[in-house]
């Protein structure tokens, strides 16, 4: 073959080859957001500015008074869908439960590779929306809350965080992460703002103080 014709099918070749890696690329799973953007500094303070303040109340707390996890389309459930969303090239089976996939936790900077090392955390726990407000909720809107795939609400984190933040609220728990502080404390201000739920004195003065940075 003249040496012509043979460079001329080699710059073919890399040329697609080129365009090939490209749509590669372009198409490969990415890790979306961990959960929808929060609001800015400005309007999470204006956000905070304008709750009321009051004592938290637990009294008749139970967990199963938020239904959580339900089904959101086909075999997803709350979990699934989150799991889907947070995490990077996430295989999931028929019935939609994750069988791979990394999961990045910005609360405290690790990433697992097994769904089961995962726990979906309500940034605004369940019982803390319980102590401001959400006791004389009806059960329909508690559902609402306990899934809240738009407001910056459900993320997945590393399993043994969630568990150890428990019902806090930012006066005890933030994440170690200190970079992360800022997202979680307009993250939960939109949250406890759309929900119209209040918020204790020192959980006040500790977002103040969060959001004066952001």
């Amino acid at each position: 073959m003249p040496k012509f014709y043979a460079r001329r099918q080699y710059t073919i070749l890399a040329a697609l080859t080129g365009l090939i890696g490209s749509v590669a690329l372009f198409n490969s799973p990415t890790a979306s957001a961990a959960l929808p953007t929060p609001v800015s500094g400005a309007t999470a303070r204006s956000y905070l500015a304008s709750l009321t303040v009051a004592t938290e109340d637990r009294t008749g707390y139970d967990r199963d008074l938020f239904p959580h996890w339900i089904t959101q389309s086909g075999n997803c459930n709350t979990r699934e869908v989150v799991l889907d969303r947070d995490g990077t090239n996430v295989v999931q089976d028929s019935s939609c439960a994750a069988t791979s996939g990394s999961w990045y936790s910005p609360y405290d900077g690790a990433t697992w590779s097994a769904a089961s090392d995962v726990d979906i955390d309500h940034l605004v726990p369940l019982a803390e929306a319980w102590d401001s407000g959400a006791d004389s909720w009806t059960t329909s809107r508690r559902q609402s809350f306990a899934n809240d795939l738009t407001r910056p609400q459900l993320i997945a984190v590393t399993d043994n965080v969630n568990q150890s933040k428990g019902d806090q609220d930012p006066a005890t728990w933030m994440p170690s992460v200190s970079s992360y502080r800022c997202t979680y404390a307009r993250a939960w201000v939109q949250v406890k703002y759309y929900y119209g739920l209040s918020v204790d004195s020192a959980e006040k003065s500790a977002l103040t103080n969060y959001l004066s940075g952001c």
